[in-house]
């Protein structure tokens, strides 16, 4: 295996893979530091709800961020185009549901970043796909 990505496309997928797996990594080792990213207002422990499950949302989301991540991060280096091709559609997907959650109200506006984090992220991966292959010999 190649240890840097072969692609203009492949190079965007390491991007958003090195990111992913750096925020997860983040937010398991230092929770409200990942809140304070996105938005939201870090509760200290002493201070939250019986009940409140968010250091296990936490702990889940990261965990599939930095997973995430690796796996983005192995695609780019294998240049698997049908996994960068597979991405588009569902990054896109995610821009949609973070910035809906916004603008619902279901989430503070800096996490409206996240979205359009996913959703640049898409439509430079997509560009990149169609530059090559328009260069791509027939």
């Amino acid at each position: 295996m190649r240890l840097l990505p072969r692609s203009p496309s492949g190079w965007t997928i390491a991007v958003f893979g090195v990111l992913a797996a750096a925020l997860g990594a983040v937010g398991l080792v230092a929770p409200d530091t990942l809140l304070g990213l996105m938005g939201f207002a870090p509760v200290p422990g002493s201070r939250r709800a019986e009940g409140d499950h968010t250091p296990v949302f936490l702990t889940a989301s990261s965990t599939a961020a930095l997973n995430m991540g690796v796996y983005y991060v192995l695609a780019a280096l294998s240049d698997w185009r049908a996994f960068f091709r597979w991405t588009v559609p569902f990054r896109l997907l995610t821009c949609a549901v973070f910035t809906l959650a916004v603008v619902g109200g279901r989430a503070p506006s800096a996490f409206l970043g996240v979205g359009l984090w996913e959703g640049l992220g898409a439509l430079v991966t997509a560009a990149a796909l169609r530059a090559e292959g328009r260069r791509a010999p027939e």
